[in-house]
């Protein structure tokens, strides 16, 4: 067993089957299924059942991507120790993040860390709930995740580092039913259609919570796809409530954004994997830790 194997086999995992693995690892199918196969017949158990072009993992598969994916991010680690002992001038930094929270605070975080380290490249995966985020940092699919959660996040398999939380407001299009300027309460929000996230996120959490007080509103339009939801606004569908972070994006694109009263914040985190970190997620994690204390003063 060697780790490029186990790198062969996370593919395969992350990529939902080998042609696509292959095509991202710029191998042929053959080549692939050839390497996989060695791997299984060292570890002598087979790790997909194959079931036409579907490869679907065994028992003896899902409890192998843990332990791989620790092999592959400590060599990760080792190589990139030793590289930095000459500063830190190549590298990648591997970031899961909730996508309200990919528009800020981690575009800031970014742009402040590339003009500090431009060598080094950034990663994004793509994550909708903050269990999905501590799932794939703990796993080691990524070595830092950005969440936000109504409540703290308390997880003791990854590191915690609090950031500023971010208020809920309600975004509408320029002709919707609130005057701009005012803050819009909770009940008001009774008889309008909404448009929402899925379960696990603290936006939808807030309007099922609204729902369950008694407040009538119509969910209009539900998406995983968050990147719809400022278009299904701007085009008449509903009403959406999102996080503080939207607002100059929604403001630019001709939506008004209204303070929602009572206000109403989510919890806003950086975690962390509790194994070493490569040196470049070490350098943005303090980086980005810099700049909420510079913020903050």
């Amino acid at each position: 067993m060697d780790v490029r194997q186990l790198e062969y086999f996370l593919a395969v995992v992350d990529h939902g089957g080998f042609n696509r693995a292959a095509s991202a690892l710029y191998l042929s199918q053959p080549s692939l299924s050839q390497a996989v196969r060695a791997l299984e017949r060292d570890l002598g158990s087979d790790l997909f059942h194959r079931i036409g072009r579907r490869a679907v993992l065994t028992e003896a598969g899902r409890a192998l991507i843990g332990p791989a994916r620790e092999a592959v991010r400590s060599l990760q680690l080792a190589r990139a120790s030793v590289a930095a002992v000459h500063g830190l001038h190549s590298g990648r930094v591997d970031i899961a993040a909730m996508p309200s929270q990919a528009i800020e605070p981690l575009t800031g975080f970014i742009r402040s860390f590339a003009r500090s380290h431009p060598a080094v490249s950034v990663r994004v995966q793509a994550a909708f709930t903050p269990r999905d985020v501590t799932e794939l940092v703990r796993t080691g699919a990524s070595e830092l995740g950005l969440l936000a959660s109504p409540a703290e996040v308390t997880n003791a398999d990854v590191r915690t580092y609090p950031l500023p939380a971010q208020r809920l407001v309600l975004l509408s299009p320029p002709d919707g039913p609130f005057p701009p300027g005012v803050p819009v309460r909770h009940e008001q929000l009774s008889g309008h259609r909404l448009i929402v996230g899925q379960q696990g996120t603290g936006m939808r959490k807030f309007v099922d919570d609204l729902r369950s007080e008694g407040v009538a509103l119509t969910v209009a339009v539900e998406t995983e796809h968050r990147v719809a939801v400022l278009p299904l606004v701007l085009g008449g569908a509903g009403l959406a409530v999102v996080t503080e972070s939207w607002r100059g994006w929604a403001e630019r694109s001709g939506a008004v954004v209204l303070d929602l009263e009572p206000g109403t914040s989510l919890r806003v985190a950086l975690v962390s994997r509790t194994a070493p970190l490569t040196p470049a997620a070490a350098a943005f994690l303090d980086n980005a830790i810099a700049a909420v204390d510079k913020h903050r003063l």
